[in-house]
């Protein structure tokens, strides 16, 4: 019996499997609590929750935000992206749902607007210019919440620069436009207000979007979140591809002494597919008011 709460589909998402695959795949590795938490998008879960009943898997509710923090140990004082994971919440509260659809346009249209300001730069420098194919191709190849790394990605792929600190040295830097920003505070309002609960993701995931930007260690991660976050959170998310061992045992130790829940996943988005595979214990269902039994 398997537990995983953090995959992303292509259906609703930036995955590349399908619900159904994701159902099918889960089933062969009797995966029994399952949670889609794709990015900034709640609107299939109503088919994800009847697909996996029907194939008598549990499921929990998900979603994957991503946060503006700031902290005076950020660079230059600016704020770093965070991710968060809000689990059990209601899909059809009307708050998320308006957030959730804000979050996502803005999110493609800062893409453009970026790409529309590179533009400018490949003019002065007479280069051919970016199009809506290269908007198309930029998020087709998207592994996360779609953003500046990811068109960084695209102008390797196209020979334009050599390296991802090229490309934003040259171009994205220059080029940049906002995020629409969602705090912490908010995004533990939002899934709080839908009944759910709000769990912080991957924090200390080397590659980024994580504490160990701004906190090398464990203990000072650990303080940051007891000092600033913890009121505005439900659990941590302690299992995760990227979560050494020594992460992972200083996480539970961390959210057993703060009477919060522990959570985990694979964070599946594409081949090798890794559903699934994390070693979760039972009992994080139960802290999550699931029960397996039968199941």
């Amino acid at each position: 019996m398997r537990i995983d709460l953090h995959i992303h589909s292509k259906d609703c998402s930036d995955g590349r499997l399908s619900i159904s695959e994701i159902i099918r795949i889960a089933c062969k590795r009797q995966v029994r609590l399952l949670s889609i938490t794709d990015h900034d998008s709640i609107e299939c879960q109503e088919s994800i929750e009847a697909l996996s009943i029907s194939n008598s898997i549990r499921y929990i509710t998900g979603v994957e935000l991503n946060i503006t923090f700031s902290d005076r140990r950020c660079l230059d004082g600016k704020p770093i992206s965070l991710d968060v994971l809000g689990y059990g919440y209601d899909y059809s509260n009307k708050a998320l749902l308006e957030k959730v659809h804000a979050l996502r346009a803005h999110r493609r249209r800062r893409a453009e607007l970026i790409l529309e300001k590179i533009n400018e730069v490949f003019k002065r420098e007479g280069r051919p210019l970016f199009t809506q194919l290269d908007l198309k191709s930029i998020e087709a190849m998207a592994d996360g919440a779609f953003g500046r790394p990811h068109i960084a990605d695209y102008m390797i792929k196209k020979g334009i620069v050599a390296n991802r600190k090229d490309a934003f040295e040259r171009y994205l830097v220059e080029c940049d436009v906002p995020k629409l920003p969602l705090s912490l505070e908010e995004a533990s309002s939002l899934i709080r207000g839908a009944g759910g609960r709000l769990v912080l993701a991957h924090p200390n995931d080397p590659n980024g979007t994580s504490l160990a930007v701004i906190c090398p260690s464990l203990s000072e991660q650990h303080a940051l979140i007891k000092g600033r976050m913890i009121s505005f959170l439900d659990g941590v998310e302690c299992w995760h591809p990227r979560h050494d061992r020594e992460t992972t045992a200083a996480y539970l130790s961390f959210s057993s002494s703060q009477g919060i829940i522990a959570t985990g996943g694979s964070d599946c988005h594409q081949q090798p597919v890794i559903l699934g595979t994390m070693d979760i214990p039972s009992y994080v269902a139960a802290q999550l008011g699931v029960d397996l039994k039968g199941v």
